[in-house]
This record gives C-alpha cells, sequence and structure tokens, in this order.
C-alpha cells in the first residue's frame, strides 16, 4: 500500500493542491478565511465565558484558541465524510490508491491548521506569555492527531459510500464530542471526575498543543503515547476496513 501511494505522489500532492485551493474558491478572501473563522469563533466563546460568564482562566482567549485551531482541523475533516461519493466520476474513470482521497482531506486540513498556527505565535507573544523551546514538540503532537484522524476517516468515509446516512449521524456525534473536549474549559473543573474526559483522545492531543504554547512545557508524553497506540490501532483497523469495503466503490458511487 506505501508503494502504491509513494508511486502516486504526485497525485497525492495534486489532490491536496485542489482540496485546499476549491475550499476557498470564488471566495474574496480566499484562504484568509483560515485565520478569520476561528478568530471569530474564539472572539464569540470568549466573549461569552470571559465577559458574561466571567471566567477566571488567564489569558482565556488564547486559551480558547489552542482549543479551536485544532478542532477546526478535526471536524473539516469529519465534514468530508462523503469524500468518495463527490469524486465518484475520477473513482469510475481512473486508477489510483483509493485511499490517496482520504489521505489528501486529512493532509489539506494539515495544511490549514499550520497556516492558522500564525494565530497562535501572534496572540502568545502579544498576550506576554511569550515562546519557548517547547514548541519543538509540536510535531510529534501533530503526528498523533494526523494519525487518530486518518484512521476514523478511513472507516467512516469508506462506510458512507454504501450508508449515506452516515454523514449525517457523524455531524451529529461531532457536535456532541464539542462540548466532551475541553476546548472552552479545563479537565481540571471536574476533579475527581477529570478521568471521564481523559478518555477521549482528543482531550490529551488538545492538552499537548496547550503545554507547549500555553504553560510553555513539555507535553504529557506518557499521555500522548498511549494515545499514539491507540490512534495506531485504530488507523489499522480503518486501513483493513476500506481495504474490505474499496472493491464496490465504483459501482456504488
Amino acid at each position: 500500500m506505501f508503494k502504491e501511494i509513494f508511486k502516486y505522489r504526485e497525485f497525492l500532492a495534486t489532490s491536496v493542491h485542489k482540496d485546499i485551493r476549491g475550499k476557498y474558491k470564488g471566495s474574496f478572501l480566499g484562504i484568509l478565511w483560515s485565520f478569520i473563522n476561528p478568530l471569530l469563533t474564539t472572539f464569540i466563546y470568549s466573549i461569552i465565558f470571559s465577559v458574561l460568564l466571567r471566567s477566571t482562566q488567564e489569558h482565556y482567549v488564547v486559551y480558547v484558541i489552542l482549543g479551536i485551531l485544532p478542532w477546526t482541523w478535526f471536524t473539516n475533516t469529519m465534514s468530508m465524510t462523503n469524500t468518495y461519493l463527490i469524486n465518484g466520476g475520477i473513482i469510475k474513470k481512473v486508477y489510483f490508491p483509493r485511499e490517496i482521497l482520504s489521505i489528501s482531506v486529512v493532509t489539506s486540513g494539515l495544511v490549514n491548521f499550520l497556516i492558522s498556527c500564525l494565530i497562535i505565535l501572534i496572540f502568545v507573544i502579544f498576550s506576554g506569555i511569550g515562546l519557548s523551546w517547547n514548541i519543538l514538540f509540536l510535531p510529534i503532537i501533530l503526528i498523533v492527531q494526523y494519525t487518530l484522524q486518518l484512521g476514523i476517516f478511513l472507516i467512516i468515509s469508506s462506510i458512507d459510500v454504501y450508508v449515506r446516512d452516515l454523514e449525517y449521524i457523524v455531524n451529529f456525534f461531532v457536535q456532541m464530542l464539542f462540548y466532551a473536549t475541553p476546548i472552552l474549559y479545563s479537565v481540571d473543573m471536574f476533579g475527581k471526575y477529570k478521568w471521564i474526559l481523559n478518555l477521549n483522545p482528543l482531550t490529551t492531543i488538545f492538552a499537548g498543543y496547550r503545554d507547549i504554547f500555553y504553560y510553555k512545557a513539555m507535553p504529557n508524553f506518557q499521555a500522548l503515547g498511549i494515545v499514539f497506540l491507540f490512534s495506531f490501532v485504530v488507523l489499522l483497523i480503518g486501513t483493513i476496513v476500506f481495504k474490505k469495503l474499496e472493491k464496490g466503490f465504483a459501482e456504488e458511487v
């Protein structure tokens, strides 16, 4: 599989470029929406929680944006559940490793996330928090989130070809997951029950971003290691499910 993907690496690069360009095609501001959307979302939540609900979290805007940006990458990926249905025409006409479409969706989301990380740097610097050498651990956290998202996406995108209602079910669960993920609040608020939130792998991943940017500390490598092993298992399961189901894609799309 890796040999096939490497063989079609130029097609993958083209597909990633098309996904990024197509997302903002026809819009006046184009890729600037990668900055504007999370900024607007952060602004709204900051008003609600820091002003109206009087959150005591220091540098709350920075705290929220370190949850909003990786969450945006996650939700943008999950919103493309029907990617094989959208690309039905090319699937029927041209041979290429079908998993490239899934890899392209997750990778284009990663590129957008890296671009929007400029927002994090700006807010961290001008808020007075400052930078530390711990941001060098960013690639490790990115790999963990990328692995988890690709595994999940391989499963749901391949099943969606046969069960068209799945994308609506996924959207509902993603909305529920937003409140079960410490994006707007700290996991410490739940005291002895915080272990429940820690069952969510995104909790550990988002905590990693906050460790290196907000707290200027090393991430919890033990927790990240456990989540990476879980993510790798999900990726293996996703690959198996995808390989089983891709044989009928051309007839179903």
